[in-house]
């Protein structure tokens, strides 16, 4: 048998790593030791693990006779957008927090636990801290514990400086107390609550005016910076809700998100009502004002983008109007008598007058 005079190569290829692929798991695992003391001063009543493991425990105290649990999943949007132009990440994960735990109480259910997804190319601890500092402020806020989460670090996913969050939240309600729209009715009343802003929906046509019309972030607004009223993170209403709810029946309660007062108060409406809402009842923030007035937005663009200055709206009997607006009042919430709800099947379903 020939053999070959080809010489065998004696180049060894060069040793390869996770962390030249751009993933570098000794920051991760810092990472997971800074939050650490943040999770920590979010344990409540329920929780039976901390991070580190593969799975959160928690269980449902015990007042609970017949529990029921609610779910909610949310992001920010193109808020991050700002923010990473900004660079101020202290305050996204209260925005966070919120959209997921107002989704939750709408159903009259108590906010428990709350994990976060963040997803960046290349993990740059400081910032990450940063955000999830704001996550652990947003759950002291609703008194939910901050039990678990994901750090992902993917190289080519996300342009540098950028990340991603997603954020999930589970509350508990007895079944008998579940608010669910079905006790609204005719003579009932509409209560708003005051939003800080624009909350967490609207940026992409935020961002839109302020591109199109040049406008430096620093532009004053009623006293403010523009970078600072844009990135006000959004109220959490769990407190004041379930300390309103253990002292007169709420028939129903909307958080007004994307799709503004129409698309979010219908959905806790009975087929045969409709809401009437008074546009005197309240005054819109500067931020709304000027958006409308700087791009000639149309009023009705307005109200299906926007929160227009209500971030959630509360329904209930008439002779409980008083009470629940001195209860919100000293709940720390600007509260208002926004409308009524009137028997009928108008279309749309909801009026602004």
């Amino acid at each position: 048998m020939s053999q070959s005079n080809k010489p065998k190569s004696t180049n060894t290829p060069e040793s390869l790593s996770y962390r030249d692929a751009g993933v570098d798991i000794d920051a991760g695992d810092a990472f997971i030791d800074v939050i650490k003391p943040v999770a920590k001063r979010t344990q409540r009543e329920g929780c039976l693990s901390g991070l580190g493991g593969f799975g959160a425990l928690f269980q449902i105290p015990q007042r609970y006779k017949e529990p029921i649990l609610v779910s909610g999943t949310d992001g920010v949007g193109t808020k991050l957008k700002l923010a990473f132009d900004l660079n101020k990440h202290d305050t996204i994960g209260i925005d966070l927090v919120a959209m997921c735990v107002n989704d939750v109480i709408v159903q009259g259910a108590e906010p428990m636990f709350f994990l976060d997804y963040f997803a960046t190319g290349k993990l740059t601890p400081e910032v990450a801290a940063q955000v999830v500092t704001g996550i652990g402020e947003g759950c002291l806020q609703a008194n939910a514990a901050l039990i678990g989460g994901e750090t992902a670090e993917m190289p080519g996913m996300y342009q540098a400086g950028e990340y991603d969050l997603a954020g999930f939240c589970v509350g508990a309600v007895e079944k008998s107390e579940i608010i669910d729209g079905s006790k609204v009715a005719a003579g009932n009343v509409l209560i708003g609550l005051a939003s800080s802003g624009a909350h967490s929906n609207g940026y992409s046509l935020i961002r839109k005016v302020i591109d199109t019309y040049n406008i430096p972030l620093d532009t004053e607004l009623d006293g403010r910076p523009l970078s600072d009223v844009v990135l006000q993170p959004t109220r959490i209403y769990v407190r004041s809700l379930l300390a309103l709810m253990e002292k007169l029946p709420v028939h129903a309660l909307a958080h007004i998100t994307g799709g503004g007062l129409p698309g979010n108060l219908n959905r806790v409406l009975p087929s045969d009502c409709h809401a009437v809402i008074n546009e005197s009842a309240w005054q819109w923030p500067s931020l709304f004002r000027w958006l409308m007035e700087t791009a000639n937005i149309e009023r009705q663009e307005m109200y299906r983008t926007f929160n227009c200055g209500v971030g959630m709206v509360v329904v209930v009997a008439a002779e409980h109007a008083d009470a629940a607006l001195e209860h919100l009042a000293e709940a720390g919430e600007e509260a208002f008598l926004l409308g009524e709800i009137v028997a009928g099947s108008a279309d749309p379903q909801i009026k602004i007058v």
